[in-house]
């Protein structure tokens, strides 16, 4: 949980500024793309290396949606005063929960296929 609310502040937490379109007059951000994509990355990469240490495929999915989530949530409810933030925690947990799990379960076919069967013998008496 921790690692995945760090990465939220590694790309996303320390960027507030909004930038303002001169053709529209709209303001956009504060995210840039290349943060989006950074964030995403990130991500996998704890997802897929939780997994690949032994992490049970739940428990990772779980952690990581829940720890980003909260870091997110947090943020956005101190800088939103309309409260829409609520909005946009329950889409981000929405979105993380069947990313992670359809990653998760993939890692589950995986690891499922390479774990050993045990093999019926033949009794003695038969």
């Amino acid at each position: 949980m921790v690692l995945s609310a760090l990465i939220w502040y590694a790309w996303l937490g320390w960027d507030t500024e909004r930038q303002l379109n001169p053709a529209t007059g709209e303001y956009t951000g504060p995210y840039e793309a290349w943060q989006i994509v950074g964030v995403g990355a990130s991500l996998l990469i704890l997802l897929v290396g939780a997994l690949w240490a032994g992490t049970r495929e739940v428990l990772a999915a779980a952690a990581l949606t829940v720890g980003f989530t909260v870091a997110w949530t947090a943020d956005a409810a101190r800088i939103d005063d309309s409260g829409l933030y609520a909005v946009g925690a329950v889409l981000l947990f929405a979105g993380l929960s069947a990313v992670s799990g359809v990653i998760s379960a993939i890692a589950f076919g995986i690891r499922d296929r390479r774990a050993p069967r045990a093999v019926a013998t033949p009794s003695a008496g038969a």
